[in-house]
């Protein structure tokens, strides 16, 4: 079995160019994530949290530094290849669900499996299993625009895993709701991650959230930090 860890980022640096000047938003950040371990990434806005999480989630390239995936670094990895990466070993759930809106939520987990080369009947089934894990059973004909922002926000998440990714990134998933539901999703989303053995890395600005995870890392003027 693979010791390495699930997720880990090296010496990651990033800048931007605003103007004439340089802003450095990373400079030399490290995190590992282990399968099975739920971290919050925590710090004030404009830290640059969501750019850690793009370069983590293989949609943006660091200027310098590591990216790895169970112990494989991805940074040379053409285009095509970190599609492919980010198809079948890496979830993604936002503060916004961004479902298909004429698709019900049985069809919304199906279409990533599909794009990924699963047969439809097996998409179906681990559609419905993933439906069935996060209590939405029945309502997997209906359509996001019959759901409540809770229940779209579990379909986004239970669509996240229909690939069964070793690394699951989520920036802000209950940010958009209201106190009560967003405690609900929260527990339903690292129950699963810890079940299912994913290494989660949680975005949060919600400090009572970030301290139900198993540690907390502070990224501050470019740098990473245990809290």
């Amino acid at each position: 079995m693979n010791s390495a860890p699930a997720l880990e980022l090296k010496d990651v640096r990033r800048s931007f160019l605003q103007g004439t000047e340089t802003l450095h938003v990373l400079r030399g950040a490290n995190l590992s994530v282990a399968r099975g371990e739920v971290v919050a990434l925590v710090g004030p806005s404009g830290a640059g949290k969501s750019t850690f999480l793009q370069i983590a989630g293989l949609l943006e390239r660091p200027d310098s530094g590591e990216v790895r995936v169970n112990g494989e670094n991805c940074g040379h990895f053409s285009d095509d290849k970190r599609t492919e990466l980010r198809r079948t070993r890496l979830g993604f759930v936002y503060q916004f669900h961004h479902l298909l809106p004429e698709f019900s939520a049985l069809e919304n987990i199906v279409l990533p499996q599909l794009i990924a080369g699963r047969s439809k009947s097996d998409a179906r089934d681990r559609a419905a299993e993933l439906l069935a894990t996060m209590g939405l059973a029945a309502r997997a004909d209906h359509r996001p625009g019959q759901l409540s922002g809770g229940e779209q926000q579990r379909v986004a998440i239970a669509r996240a895993l229909a690939n069964k990714p070793a690394v699951l990134l989520a920036d802000e998933p209950t940010g958009n709701l209201d106190l009560d539901t967003s405690d609900f999703v929260f527990s339903e989303l690292v129950a699963v991650a810890r079940k299912q053995g994913l290494a989660a890395l949680i975005v949060t600005h919600n400090p009572a959230l970030a301290a139900r995870m198993d540690r907390m890392v502070r990224l501050d003027h470019g740098v990473l930090t245990a809290v």
